[in-house]
């Protein structure tokens, strides 16, 4: 169930507008640009993040745990970008992955400010999603929300979760505990064995 894979997957999905793929060690400088050129913007959403998401030498260490991570099929970070692959449009993180009989995982996501309101996330998020559940045989992707948050609220309903509940205080983001509304997307054509392509 948790076994260690022998080398990092390769990904990278196609979309009309985008690169979907892995993220990978040679990453650094772009995930740096990323965080550094959307900081103020990200802020209210995410947790707290120190100086080192700025900058491509924090990101060396944190890319070698998350190509680890890739490796024992624990989670997947994707990065969305445009078709040349020189500029970070936004991310989408499968983490937290569970195999047995739970075969589930959680969706975080962020989108840069320029490339708001472009239904680059949704279309991002089809693909990857479809990865994850052909591919890695994933039945349940769990992503949460805060509730003043309809834009993500929105787009998590057109890509079909269903709202299961909600937690107070449930995660600390931006220095404070937020409520969150709970959802959940099932396969409902999951099969235990995988099939051909």
């Amino acid at each position: 169930m948790f076994g260690y894979r022998s080398a990092a997957p390769r990904v990278r999905l196609t979309t009309d507008r985008l690169v979907v793929r892995l993220v990978h060690e040679r990453d650094a400088w772009r995930m740096a640009d990323y965080y550094a050129e959307n900081r103020d913007f990200l802020k209210p959403w995410e947790p707290v993040r120190d100086e080192s998401h700025c900058y491509p030498s924090g990101w060396q260490a944190r890319l070698g745990l998350i190509t680890d991570m890739h490796r024992q099929g624990s989670a997947y970070y994707f990065i969305l970008l445009d078709e040349q692959e020189s500029e970070v449009r936004g991310v989408a993180n499968f983490s937290n992955v569970l195999r047995g009989s739970f075969h589930a995982c959680y969706l975080g996501y962020s989108l840069g400010e320029k490339w708001q309101q472009q239904g680059l996330m949704f279309e991002a998020l089809q693909a990857a999603i479809g990865y994850m559940q052909r591919q890695q045989r994933i039945h349940r992707i769990m992503a949460n929300y805060m509730p003043h948050n309809a834009r993500s609220g929105n787009l998590l309903a057109r890509l079909g979760f269903e709202k299961e509940g909600y937690a107070k205080d449930y995660l600390l983001i931006d220095g404070r505990w937020q409520d969150h509304v709970l959802t959940a997307l099932t396969w409902r054509e999951w099969t235990s064995e995988r099939r051909g392509s």
